[in-house]
């Protein structure tokens, strides 16, 4: 008995400790922190706090900080607009720093679309937004540098390192033959906006319109699909300072493997090799054109602020980039402002942007590869007296490096301004003007101990050029919109307007030789004696053309569930025939908010689904001034009766007063989804597209056409493909805040035809293979065969004495000379489809790791299911090239060709597959308590780190996949490159 008294005593006594201790533990305290935007880590203001299952919440401050009342183990949750909500639970800290990333998945968020903004829920076409923090963290020579793999169905192609070349761009396989195959840049508003512009700490957002619906407001322009960046503007608050810098290196990886000096000297053992060719050196040119201590940097520094009726943001930059070549390179620097203001009770607002950038390139260098991997490496780049040595089968390019320069200065200006007036409530008229102007002068010497000195006809030393070119591009467009909710269920978002471009290009060119020193250089052009000799040249030009356009759109969505989309735009444009000056583009589109429905509200782990479907026809006009009209060139200077020489006239091109716009039909399907709050998001699209009345030259009728050829529309090309856009956040705690996007694209790309009854064609080819052996164009497309398909040879094996041999189209293998390589008489020739240049498949994985203060990048993307033409070993891997240099591949991999010649087949064709590790960066954010200093982020990066691949050439990533000819891998690529970069971003 007394043991169970004890007992029950013994368990009273612990119940009650331990809910003294439930108690205590349940004890609120104050709990407060910063919440800031995981963008550029501004504090976010009006950010909803909130205690998870109960009604206790706060909002933060101008300052991003916050007080609630909470106990340890509950849990806050963090919402805003547009930005994912994030849940932390409390642990025995007070204090809590909270970063938000934007949420691109958010039905609620505001985007841009042409001409305006909509809500995303009432989207119904196929577009892409992608935030500043999600843009690679490289150091970015090229804005369109930071979408790569970050927007399904966009391609993006580098050709290498080189600071000084672009990107190509296509969204969605190619759509045309002539005409522009890349989207339209539209930049704060401004059509065709220079990229050269754009700096990555200035860009807010990229949006990507990819189908015909979504693009077809801005019609005649918009084939390839459009690009609108939105740059970072000031918020009213207090002024604030943000300085980011970084610094990188270059590396040389992945280079082709060549017979270095020791190696060549045993072939001459081997009697593969006279030995009249050791010349005695053992130089590494390839060592002589690389600049092994290149250091790259770049500074920014932003002021943004504003008061209660204006805001403002201004920024400079310096950026100075140096290449792993020697004399290639380009120091930047620039500013860029915006002001924003408002007036009138704040029916009146403007904006007015102006920015400029100076570029200073160095074009010397960046070539000269091929001459470095195939020279005899016995041959001495300087004689014994310390001169240059010079032979006449090649250019010494260590040589030219010393002796020569070649520099442009590049000036590229925009200003911009929008008024607008709020005429009634959400009645608006805007009026936009920009102006951008873009000029260069290039300026080139050659000294008289040059190489072009001593290689010309006439003996005369040194040369100089100059060229110059100023563009300039006009744009107004006034519209009227309004956007207004009736009733809380009828939303209408509408749009007109006008838009007028006007684009004109000068420039001008003069070269001379025969300088008597090189004091001048090119600055004194006349001093040269070929000027008086009548040898100099001399050139200018002058052109323009423009667009007038008429627009509209309608967006009308039914109590948040159903959306309806219509646009409609005529076009006009001086580059078309006088028939056909204007054109009408149009689109429709639905979208069903499904996750809206009553049936829906019981589905709690489904937060948005929608389905929508489009239609939409755009044009192109992106192809050379008067190609519609008769113009006339200059001929031969004759002696008329008179003995006056004069200067003859001639047509330079037939005229084609019906030539017209290309136009692409698209159709799109597409659905939007988020599930398990926001934790599985993302889009599927299905696509058809068909581009009609293919831009092309055909062989015209003589007489009655003046000339043998006519730049007309004929033909059609189609694709189709899906896109998959997978957002998944794994894992969302206190301490942990795991993401991962992952995109997918798939692509068939056709010419269906290039015939009518006029002009007719069995096929077009592309992409010539160059080099040794005029081999002509490696990709031939027929009339409803894939974009991209090789054309030639099927390899069949070796003879016993080392000769090629091929399959003729019995499938016999047969000796070379025996093949039928007929361009014409398709039926009977041996060459065939051999293989094809556009990956079927594009894939991107994008991993973000946020623990504590740290966060972790690692980004990977390839291109699978295609072939790549290896034309370096095409050229190089083959016993003949010898006495140059050749792989080391040519004796074991392609050992048994022994005499065989230049021959293109698919025995030169290899996988182009590839997966690579692109990007890891690794960051470091302080929390620092003080008002001083408000954000601080160091940071490092790593950018093509790892490449998985069976091809044996250059990096397939540098190979470009877009257009019509893809998949050639050239003979002397800018070497592959892999950099480091360590930066610093602060905000004070």
């Amino acid at each position: 008995m007394y043991s169970r008294l004890l007992v029950s005593a013994f368990l009273t006594l612990l119940m009650l400790f331990t809910t003294g201790i439930q108690n205590l533990s349940a004890q609120s305290r104050n709990i407060s922190g910063v919440v800031t935007s995981a963008t550029d880590q501004s504090p976010l203001t009006g950010v909803t706090v909130r205690v998870k299952g109960s009604n206790t919440a706060a909002v933060t401050d101008d300052n991003g900080n916050f007080t609630i009342q909470a106990a340890t183990n509950d849990v806050l949750q963090f919402s805003y607009i547009a930005f994912q909500s994030q849940e932390v639970r409390i642990g025995s800290s007070s204090r809590l720093q909270v970063v938000l990333r934007t949420d691109n998945r958010s039905m609620d968020e505001v985007v841009v679309v042409g001409y305006g903004t909509a809500r995303k829920s009432e989207i119904t076409a196929a577009s892409t937004t992608v935030k500043a923090e999600d843009f690679r963290q490289s150091a970015a020579r090229n804005a369109m540098d930071l979408l790569q793999g970050k927007v399904a169905g966009l391609q993006i192609t580098r050709g290498g390192s080189n600071p000084n070349t672009g990107v190509s761009v296509q969204v969605r396989g190619a759509t045309s033959i002539s005409g522009t195959n890349s989207p339209l840049i539209i930049i704060d508003g401004i059509p065709g906006g220079n990229l050269d512009l754009l700096q990555q700490e200035d860009i807010e957002s990229m949006t990507v319109l990819k189908d015909g619906s979504a693009a077809a407001i801005y019609g005649t322009q918009a084939n390839g699909g459009v690009i609108l960046v939105t740059t970072k503007k000031g918020v009213p608050g207090k002024t604030r300072f943000d300085y980011a810098t970084y610094a990188s290196k270059d590396v040389l990886q992945r280079q082709p493997d060549f017979m270095n000096a020791e190696q060549y000297r045993q072939k001459i053992d081997e009697g593969l090799i006279q030995p009249s060719q050791d010349f005695g050196s053992s130089i590494n040119a390839v060592d002589e054109l690389t600049r092994k201590n290149n250091f790259s940097q770049y500074h920014t520094l932003a002021i943004s602020g504003g008061g209660e009726n204006n805001s403002f943001r201004a920024s400079t930059y310096f950026r100075d980039l140096q290449s792993i070549a020697r004399e290639n390179g380009r120091t930047e620097y620039g500013i860029r402002a915006n002001f924003n203001g408002k007036g009138l009770d704040n029916k009146l607002t403007t904006q007015v942007d102006f920015v400029t950038n100076f570029n200073n390139a160095n074009l010397l260098g960046g070539g000269g590869w091929e001459w470095a991997y195939t020279r005899n490496p016995t041959l001495p780049i300087r004689n014994e007296d310390g001169t240059w040595f010079y032979d006449q089968t090649s250019t010494n390019e260590v040589a030219r490096l010393s002796e020569e320069h070649s520099k442009r200065q590049q000036q590229t200006t925009t200003i911009s301004a929008t008024v607008g007036y709020e005429i009634i409530k959400d009645l608006r008229f805007n009026v936009f003007g920009s102006v951008q102007r873009n000029g260069w002068n290039d300026g080139y010497y050659a000294t008289l101990a040059s190489e072009p000195s001593f290689k010309n006809d006439r003996g005369l030393l040194g040369y100089g050029s100059q060229s110059s070119e100023l563009r300039f591009n006009y744009a107004v467009e006034p519209t009227i919109s309004f956007n207004r909710i009736v009733n809380d269920v009828h939303s209408i978002n509408a749009v007109a307007g006008y838009s007028y471009r006007y684009d004109v290009n000068q420039g001008f060119n003069a070269n001379n030789r025969g300088f008597q020193n090189d004091i001048f250089e090119e600055n004194n052009l006349n001093a040269g004696n070929a000027l008086t000799q009548g040898f100099a040249g001399l050139g200018s030009f002058k052109n323009d053309n423009k667009i007038i356009g008429f627009l509209g759109r309608v967006i009308y969505s039914f109590d948040g569930k159903y959306s309806f989309q219509g646009t409609y735009r005529r076009d006009g444009s001086s580059r078309f025939g006088a028939n056909n000056k204007w054109g009408n583009f149009g689109a429709l589109g639905a979208a069903w908010n499904i996750s809206q429905e009553d049936f829906m509200q019981s589905v709690a782990w489904v937060n948005d689904l929608k389905l929508r479907a489009s239609y939409g026809v755009t044009g192109n006009q992106d192809i050379g001034n008067y190609m519609s009209l008769v113009t006339l060139g200059t001929g031969n200077n004759y002696m008329y009766p008179d003995n006056v020489w004069r200067q003859t006239y001639g047509p330079t091109r037939n005229p084609n007063p019906n030539l017209r716009w290309e136009t692409k039909t698209e159709s799109n399907i597409g659905v939007d989804f988020s599930f398990l709050e926001g934790r599985v998001g993302g889009a599927i699209d299905v696509y058809r597209r068909v581009t009609k009345d293919l831009l092309g030259s055909y062989t015209s009728q003589q007489p009655s056409l003046i000339l043998d050829n006519i730049f007309t529309n004929v033909g059609s090309m189609a694709s189709n493909g899906v896109e998959l856009t997978l957002n998944l956040v794994p894992v969302r705690n206190e301490n942990v805040t795991w993401s991962v996007d992952i995109i997918g694209s798939t692509n068939r790309n056709k010419l269906t035809s290039f015939s009518n009854d006029t002009y007719k064609a069995d096929s077009r080819t592309f992409g010539s293979i160059g080099g040794f052996g005029a081999l002509g164009d490696a990709i031939r497309t027929f009339e409803g065969s894939s974009v991209g398909n090789f054309y030639g040879r099927r390899f069949a094996g070796f003879s016993e004495d080392g000769d090629w041999l091929f399959f003729n189209r019995a499938g016999e293998a047969v000796p070379n000379g025996q093949i039928n390589p007929s361009t014409s008489d398709f039926a009977n020739t041996d060459l065939a489809i051999i293989g094809n240049g556009v990956p079927k498949y594009h894939f991107s994985f994008n991993s973000v790791v946020n623990y504590r203060n740290f966060d972790f990048r690692a980004f990977f993307r390839g291109r699978f299911d295609y072939d790549i033409l290896n034309t370096m070993h095409l050229a190089y891997g083959n016993r003949v090239t010898l006495p140059n240099n050749v792989l080391n591949d040519t004796f074991d991999r392609h050992g048994e060709l022994l005499k065989g010649g230049y021959v293109y087949s698919d025995y030169y064709l290899e996988s182009g597959s590839h997966l690579k590790l692109d990007e890891l960066t690794l960051g470091y954010t302080f929390k620092l308590n003080t008002e001083r200093i408000r954000n601080l982020r160091v940071y490092a990066t790593g950018t093509n780190l790892a490449l998985f691949t069976k091809y044996s050439g250059n990096d397939p990533d540098y190979v470009n996949d877009t257009g019509l000819a893809p998949g050639i891998d050239g003979r002397g690529p800018f070497p592959n490159t892999r950099s480091f970069l360590f930066g610093l971003n602060i905000g004070f």
